[in-house]
């Protein structure tokens, strides 16, 4: 009966014998049995083709004495050596001692045959040989591929999710809301988008906003500040959380001019920007479809401000012109009236100062 392969591969099988009668009465019946095997006449050249090819084999036959390298010195070094330690080995010998046995056995044989050996209980070893063989090697195959798409899943997580977020629903937390004192919140839409995306096919609108977004998520991420989400063709970002940080506001007015600056150079379109900062909360709810999110005024002021901006300007509040006017330079644009809040002062952030 011919052996199922273990792989896409025909099962291989190494012959180490310095009887050069055996070691052709195994190679045929290794044949016999669909299996290609390879054959050399001491330890010496058997350790030499495993450090060669260590994953070549499946199995190992192997007497037990040899000049040179005898064979339990090749056992011992198959079953110490990580790379090998899973190739079964069965010992061939015409020692049938219990002591010798015993010996193989405690160094890590998987089975042992006296000779002369009968053909059909040592094809039934070999057959069971190789069935361990090809259970382990798909043992190891799924284990790769749980490994990878947990990897995989753990990728799609961090996307999502800010990692300490994350690691709270993985310990089993359902919901989360944090009040967090102090945060700055930006929100940039590009400006004429619309009557320029009903101009293209929507796959095209889709590759374009695509490109835009990707460029403002490396910006943002090179300077620690968090991508809430976006909508339509708004992009929303925060600092401050949910790790804290006393330079968050100063990041994200660097972010501010650089996609200020940046965008237009790169596709052509301008952004209107809005940047606050105050207290926020900011968490994960509901079952499904979970996300980072934040509310409060703070982001109701910081969507206003984008919304009643002016197109390739950067418009902020009182407080953010007060914590950074030591270090970037504003103009004041004067009282505005927000939805929702009144009349507001509001600043145009222009740059560093020099």
């Amino acid at each position: 009966m011919k052996l199922p392969p273990i792989s896409d591969r025909q099962p291989r099988v190494l012959v180490v014998d310095d009887d050069p009668l055996v070691r052709t009465a195994l190679i045929r019946m290794l044949e016999v049995l669909g299996v290609t095997a390879s054959a050399v006449p001491s330890g010496t050249d058997a350790l030499e083709a495993l450090r060669l090819s260590p994953r070549a084999f499946d199995l190992v036959l192997l007497d037990v004495a040899m000049p040179g390298a005898t064979g339990l010195q090749v056992l011992e070094h198959v079953k110490s050596t990580p790379e090998l330690a899973d190739i079964p080995v069965v010992m061939v010998s015409a020692q049938g001692e219990v002591d010798n046995v015993v010996r193989c056995l405690e160094l890590g044989a998987d089975d042992f045959v006296t000779k002369p050996f009968m053909s059909r209980l040592l094809e039934a070893r070999i057959h069971s040989s190789l069935a361990r063989k090809r259970v382990h090697d798909w043992e190891q195959h799924y284990r790769k591929l749980l490994e990878d798409e947990e990897a995989r899943s753990e990728q799609l997580i961090a996307n999502v999710l800010p990692d300490r977020i994350a690691a709270r629903l993985k310990k089993g937390e359902h919901q989360i809301a944090e009040q967090i004192e102090d945060v700055s919140v930006l929100f940039a839409d590009l400006v004429d988008f619309t009557p320029l995306a009903a101009q293209k096919p929507p796959h095209e609108v889709v590759a374009l906003l695509n490109r835009i977004f990707s460029h403002m998520d490396h910006l943002a991420g090179a300077r620690g500040l968090e991508k809430i989400k976006t909508v339509g063709d708004a992009y929303m970002v925060v600092g401050g959380l949910p790790e804290s940080r006393e330079d968050h506001l100063e990041a994200m007015a660097e972010l501010a001019l650089e996609m200020r600056d940046t965008v237009p150079r790169l596709f052509a379109l301008e952004l209107r920007i809005g940047l606050h900062c105050g207290p926020a909360v900011g968490g994960v709810i509901g079952e499904r479809k979970l996300s980072y999110d934040v509310w409060g005024d703070t982001i109701n002021v910081a969507s206003r401000l984008e919304a009643h901006g002016v197109p390739g300007t950067i418009q902020c509040s009182r407080v953010v012109r007060d914590r950074l006017r030591y270090t970037f330079e504003f103009e004041e644009r004067g009282p505005i009236s927000l939805r929702g809040r009144g009349t507001m002062e509001a600043f145009f952030l222009l740059g560093p100062r020099r």
